[in-house]
């Protein structure tokens, strides 16, 4: 009679640790929901501008799988975006355009016309595979020297899409791509990618990443293979931020080598930075403050109607706008919004599963 009350208290405190470990997660993906089912019910305008945040939001969480984690800076994902971006427009791009637009392509590819779904899923694999290809010997650096050699990466891959002319048009936007993004699959996408990154960091191998994060020395004395984890989170990032490029193709219908080179490269990091690199929570509010304040900043540039005046900024407010917050938060907030924490557990919960009547 004694052991029942005993069993009772046990099983509480297993699903207390549950919800706790799960928390981070699933708060997040449930304030997503709610928001985007908010806008979902606004204007054509407002629903694409958050399906650009959303595709946006899945390119910076992929991100903070190998940069939150390693505390490695990464100047080169932009080039997974791109490989991916294009390798889904070989697989499912109508015959007919491809005829016209990529006359040079392989038998194979060229006759190829693959469901826009599988089209994705071997794009992520091409890009996780050419990350496992290099991130054998880049993953070997440290500091500096691994974030000149992710952006020599990300300058090889430009140059050769930008030249390849037979394969992706060259300098010219590639068109034809089914357009089947909107803010629904888009968002399924990010609770998708934010699930995957929120298993990787509290797996074994994402917490001798973190470990290694933190004191790179002493992790090698306690047996780490921080070369290992490394690589493993920069094919797992690069298959995440894959799914975000081909999520862009597929939303505009169109893609362009320049639209995968430094200004999705830098404004990913400044997003990543001013949210906080070191949680999961920091790349999502990240995004979302970003998009938010230059979104704001769009509507300034484009005018303010007051009675028959027209008040408009300058061009140019976005990016100079975006670059104060950064340097604001950088100032007074080097550790991003969230100062590199998650949600925290509510107390009322807490107390909830920690009653013992």
């Amino acid at each position: 009679m004694t052991m029942a009350p005993q069993k009772e208290f046990s099983s509480r405190d297993r699903v207390g640790e549950a919800a706790r470990g799960i928390w981070p997660l699933l708060s997040l993906a449930v304030a997503l929901v709610i928001v985007v089912a908010l806008i979902s019910m606004g204007g054509v305008v407002l629903q694409r501008v958050a399906t650009d945040a959303l595709i946006k939001m899945v390119m910076v969480v992929g991100l903070y799988v190998f940069v939150g984690n390693s505390g490695v800076l990464s100047f080169g994902h932009a080039s997974f975006m791109m490989i991916a971006a294009y390798g889904s427009a070989w697989l499912d791009v109508p015959v007919r355009y491809k005829k016209i637009l990529m006359d040079e392509l392989p038998v194979f590819l060229g006759q190829a016309e693959f469901h826009p779904a599988l089209a994705a899923v071997a794009a992520m694999g091409w890009a996780g595979a050419f990350a496992f290809l290099i991130g054998i010997p880049l993953m070997r650096l440290s500091g500096i020297g691994a974030a000149i050699g992710t952006f020599s990466w990300l300058v090889i891959v430009f140059v050769v899409h930008g030249n390849w002319e037979s394969m992706t048009g060259g300098t010219s936007s590639l068109n034809g791509l089914p357009v089947y993004v909107n803010i629904w699959v888009a968002l399924a996408a990010v609770l998708f990618v934010m699930t995957v990154a929120y298993i990787f960091q509290t797996s074994k191998i994402g917490l001798a990443l973190r470990a290694s994060r933190e004191d790179e020395v002493a992790a090698r004395a306690i047996g780490i293979n921080i070369w290992f984890a490394r690589l493993m989170a920069f094919v797992i990032s690069a298959m995440l931020v894959g799914l975000g490029g081909v999520l862009q193709g597929h939303f505009l219908g169109t893609i362009n080598v320049t639209g995968f080179y430094f200004g999705i490269t830098f404004i990913t990091i400044a997003m990543l930075v001013i949210g906080g690199t070191g949680s999961l929570a920091g790349a999502v509010s990240g995004v979302v403050v970003v998009s938010v304040v230059a979104e704001l900043l769009r509507h300034v540039e484009k005018g303010i109607e007051i009675g028959e005046t027209v008040i408009a900024a300058p061009a140019g407010l976005r990016e100079l706008g975006l670059a104060i917050v950064m340097l604001v938060i950088l100032l007074f907030r080097p550790a991003g919004l969230t100062g590199g924490r998650e949600v925290p557990f509510p107390k009322m919960l807490g107390r909830l599963f920690s009653a013992r009547s």
